[in-house]
């Protein structure tokens, strides 16, 4: 029962968190005309996020050949999605996997890369931008 309590505790104050952020797409670097977050909001907002839009996945993709014909071949088909704070590098990373049969290979293709910014909605939020490594 305990540990139920602490699951809802953390999710309303993540949802605290969320519907007190401005909508629009929130960054964490200088140079934007969008709002900026601060480094402990940014990792708070990357530890809230849990949504990757088919906008970031196609943009990902498209830096990202392989996974954007095995994607296409296999019907759009997403394995996984995920969104993780790196405590080493103080950086949000998202990404996802695409797995299929091409030309008789089966293959797996994780996609990841730097989360740049979000979409704030005011009930959740969204990667909005992923840099591809």
């Amino acid at each position: 029962m305990k540990i139920e309590e602490e699951r809802i505790a953390e999710e309303r104050k993540l949802n605290e968190l969320i519907s007190s952020l401005p909508s629009g797409i929130l960054v964490a670097f200088d140079g934007t005309d969008h709002h900026r977050l601060s480094v402990d909001v940014y990792e708070k907002v990357c530890k809230a996020t849990k949504l990757i839009p088919q906008r970031a996945i196609m943009g990902a993709n498209f830096l990202n050949f392989r996974a954007h014909e095995i994607y296409t071949i296999n019907g759009n088909k997403i394995d996984e999605t995920f969104v993780e704070w790196d405590e080493e590098k103080n950086k949000c990373f998202a990404g996802f996997t695409v797995s299929g049969n091409n030309v008789g290979v089966d293959e797996q293709i994780k996609v990841s890369g730097e989360a740049l910014s979000f979409l704030s909605t005011g009930i959740d939020t969204r990667i909005y931008y992923i840099k591809n490594f």
